[in-house]
């Protein structure tokens, strides 16, 4: 694996998720913290030569829709548990809403 991008569209509101917050973690170790950018990406992948192995995003939808008004989301922060092969690439997408999310492989 090469690199470990990802990005979060915002399909409550239909736009990219700016600001959202996104740890990268093996087990409980952190790996990197970032956060994502207007256009909703991250703005470095969040590893660039990640052993292959076992990770998880943690995605936190809660604290980027709360400004927008969404009092209680039903969902806090969602975690997107993958496998990495040597010499790939994995972008790991999220679609979500306050109550809601779809992830997959990206390429």
């Amino acid at each position: 694996m090469t690199r470990s991008p990802t990005h979060v569209l915002d399909t409550a509101n239909g736009k990219a998720a700016a600001g959202l917050g996104l740890s990268l973690l093996q087990g409980d170790r952190l790996i990197s913290r970032s956060a994502s950018n207007a256009d909703g990406r991250s703005a470095e992948p969040l590893a660039l030569k990640p052993q292959p192995g076992v990770y998880r995003i943690e995605f936190s939808l809660g604290d980027s829709f709360r400004p927008q008004g969404v009092e209680s989301p039903f969902l806090e922060r969602v975690p997107v548990q993958f496998s990495t092969t040597a010499g790939q690439s994995h972008h790991v997408p999220l679609a979500g809403t306050p109550w809601s999310y779809s992830t997959y492989r990206g390429s």
